[in-house]
């Protein structure tokens, strides 16, 4: 398994410093936050991007992401030109994977083969953007009361429907826990259509009051870690991770120090149950 870093954990640090402490860490790969990333080249090029990554050996992970690409009719042609942009950076910069995330259910009572439908139709198209590029879509549930998928079985149902090798899923284990996913959901996966596992823990709320904001380090908060780990080996998942936290107050720390300390934590939590690159 490749452990990443995530730009996420540090969001008020620049993309450099991302690479930097990630490689000082001891991280393979960061998952880059794209906010970031469009930052950098607003100054750099792209062959500069690349030199950024390759100059302290640290691989590209993922670009992180792009929000809400279901139910937005007007949006959509929005998305679309973002995927081009997105995909023309993952080619020059090895990058193999773009996330991408559902929307706000549009209606509380809109019946599930509605939802159903309309992921299917736009990660297909998605698909078609994302091949030229030779990359893959890698669709995260999320775990919000507001979301129109929660759970690893409907992104599953909506994986099926698509059929495409380049779009699979990203289990994040926040969500899997806030969005009341069951373990054996877990066993009706195909590990290989798992392109991004996120590792992260929760403070002990209501699952009414979880947040990004509210997310601790691996191993310091109620998320059933080593059972979510224990079943994605059980299957056979061997694919990347990245530790990916939102939490402000991490923000506040030294980015070397919020690394080193999300690494050993990380590896804690995971040498039980994959062996670590």
């Amino acid at each position: 398994m490749i452990l990443a870093f995530h730009g996420a954990t540090t969001m008020t640090s620049d993309l450099e410093t991302d690479v930097d402490v990630s490689a000082r860490a001891g991280f393979k790969a960061l998952e880059v936050w794209a906010g970031k990333m469009d930052h950098y080249l607003e100054t750099h090029t792209l062959e500069d991007l690349n030199g950024l990554f390759t100059g302290r050996e640290v691989k590209p992970l993922a670009l992180n992401s792009i929000e809400f690409i279901g139910f937005r009719k007007a949006e959509y042609p929005q998305i679309q030109k973002r995927l081009h942009e997105l995909g023309r950076v993952a080619q020059v910069i090895g990058c193999p994977t773009v996330v991408v995330v559902p929307s706000p259910l549009p209606d509380r009572d809109m019946p599930w083969v509605e939802i159903l439908t309309e992921y299917a139709r736009v990660l297909t198209d998605l698909s078609d953007i994302a091949r030229p590029y030779q990359i893959n879509l890698a669709f995260e549930f999320l775990g919000f009361g507001w979301s129109s998928v929660r759970t690893p079985r409907a992104t599953f149902e909506i994986l099926q429907k698509v059929g495409r090798e380049n779009v699979g899923l990203t289990i994040d284990a926040a969500h899997f826990f806030s969005g009341g996913g069951l373990m054996r959901e877990f066993d009706q996966l195909d590990p290989k259509r798992i392109f991004a596992f996120h590792l992260d823990d929760l403070e002990d709320t209501p699952k009414e009051a979880m947040r990004d904001e509210t997310r601790l380090l691996p191993g310091l908060g109620v998320v059933p870690l080593d059972e979510i780990c224990s079943r994605l080996a059980s299957i056979g998942y061997d694919g990347p991770c990245s530790i990916e936290l939102f939490r402000p107050e991490y923000w506040t720390w030294d980015p070397l120090e919020l690394a080193t300390k999300a690494r050993q934590a990380a590896l804690k939590v995971l040498s039980p149950h994959f062996y670590i690159e």
